[in-house]
């Protein structure tokens, strides 16, 4: 890439034969990293997830070979061995490959289990961290993860499990920190997950807001109170990818989000 030498150190280059593992943000092409555009100049095999936004893959080679490995809820999906597979057989092949991933690989990523896999293959990989949608999207509707007065930690939690009665105990305890919870894929979950939140001692009126496709064309912020949240999120025609943010915090919007510039 074209930038500063001197601000600048030296990008890698993507050998042949290694994986890299790249968050690609929460969507706007705008919040890459620079080290994710060299990843994405650099290639001869992608991977992508679904929520890797079109306009991203128009920034690899005119060369590169471009695979669809999205997961969707309650879509048929491949599965997470076949993808190892996969990227495991294109850097054997000696090819550089990239693994491009929705915000930030190791959150929700499954990038944990991609890396154990190249590393139990033998195969070399460099992991290019992204900004994860849980933050990123919150911060750009004007609420802020953390404040020194609203709260001292935030919790990241994903929505998948909450139907059973472990998950209803730990969903139980999260609640009962006090702390801002941002859940990631959540909507399906969404009634037991409230429902579990205030067991733990959440107030019905605590506020909540859901920010739906973050940085997209079609984005949508919702703020409503927890009590009312999945009849609200239904009501409103809310759908995925969705965060949702859980706490005080949730308040600051009405406070910053006037004076923000809009995107």
């Amino acid at each position: 890439m074209d930038l500063p030498s001197d601000i600048f150190p030296e990008f890698p280059a993507m050998a042949p034969g290694e994986v890299w593992l790249v968050g690609a943000g929460p969507g706007d092409p705008r919040l890459l990293t620079v080290m994710a555009i060299h990843a994405l100049r650099s290639a001869d095999c992608i991977v992508h997830d679904a929520l890797v936004d079109p306009r991203i893959l128009r920034l690899a080679r005119s060369e590169a070979e471009i695979h669809f490995a999205g997961k969707r809820g309650g879509r048929p999906s491949p599965l997470q061995s076949d993808i190892n597979v996969r990227i495991i057989a294109e850097a054997r092949k000696g090819r550089r490959v990239l693994r491009l991933k929705g915000g930030d690989p190791f959150v929700f990523g499954r990038g944990g289990e991609e890396a154990r896999a190249l590393v139990e293959a033998g195969v070399p990989f460099r992991i290019v961290p992204g900004i994860t949608a849980g933050l990123a999207a919150p911060a750009l509707a004007g609420i802020p993860a953390t404040t020194r007065e609203t709260n001292h930690a935030v919790i990241l939690a994903a929505g998948h499990r909450a139907d059973d009665a472990t998950a209803a105990r730990a969903w139980e305890s999260l609640a009962a920190t006090g702390q801002p919870i941002i859940l990631y894929m959540a909507l399906a979950q969404l009634s037991e997950i409230v429902a579990a939140c205030l067991r733990g001692g959440l107030a019905a009126d605590t506020r909540a807001a859901v920010i739906s496709h973050a940085t997209g064309t079609d984005e949508r912020i919702l703020e409503t109170r927890l009590g009312d949240l999945p009849h609200d999120v239904a009501a409103n025609g809310i759908t995925s990818p969705a965060v949702i943010v859980i706490g005080g915090n949730v308040a600051l919007r009405h406070v910053l989000a006037p004076g923000m510039i809009k995107p």
